[in-house]
């Protein structure tokens, strides 16, 4: 029952039909889908993190990976990954007022996580929302990472070339294109 509330996200999500397809056999087949303790792989949820004007992109230089990737972290038995997503943006940022642009999902990304120490390598599926920052607070550097820096989406390639951070600059410059559709609360 729980997973029901992402099964119906992706369903409404009408992009990457064959992640997609991946995305929901995982879910319907793992139970624990939302736990770590399952070494198979589990559920993750991050977000596309812009400014005001949607010109700029906030990223996290990961601790662990070395890598610019947008905040997020694992759902930790949380079955609403929208508010996994949210509270994610929240700690990795410091920054309390980001806003859904809407609830749907923005991104799918199923990607592999090297084993380290105690833990073997598994998969991440990650959903991935639009908020957008609702003031021009300061950003706050977390354990969890080396940096935060807001990027001018122009400038991305300075940062990364990582395909799927790129997939989702060419998706929100696509939306950005389209007619406002406003932004919900959180």
């Amino acid at each position: 029952m729980y997973r029901q509330k992402l099964l119906k996200l992706l369903d409404e999500y009408k992009e990457q039909q064959f992640l997609k397809k991946k995305f929901v056999e995982f879910i319907e087949n793992h139970t624990d889908c939302f736990e770590r303790s399952n070494e198979y792989g589990h559920m993750t949820a991050s977000s596309w993190l812009v400014n005001n004007s949607g010109d700029k992109v906030l990223l996290t230089h990961h601790r662990k990976l070395d890598m610019w990737l947008q905040p997020g972290g694992h759902c930790d038995g949380d079955a609403d990954v929208a508010s996994v997503a949210l509270k994610e943006a929240q700690e990795e940022t410091g920054i309390q007022d980001w806003k859904f642009k809407d609830r749907k999902i923005f991104d799918i990304d199923c990607h592999v996580i090297p084993a380290r120490k105690s833990e073997p390598q598994h998969y991440h599926f990650d959903v991935r929302f639009v908020m957008v920052a609702q003031s021009n607070e300061n950003y706050v550097v977390s354990e969890e990472s080396h940096d935060l820096a807001r990027v001018p989406l122009k400038s991305l390639a300075d940062y990364t070339t990582e395909e799927s951070i790129v997939r989702m600059a060419e998706k929100w410059y696509k939306l950005k294109a389209e007619p406002a559709h406003g932004v919900s609360d959180a």
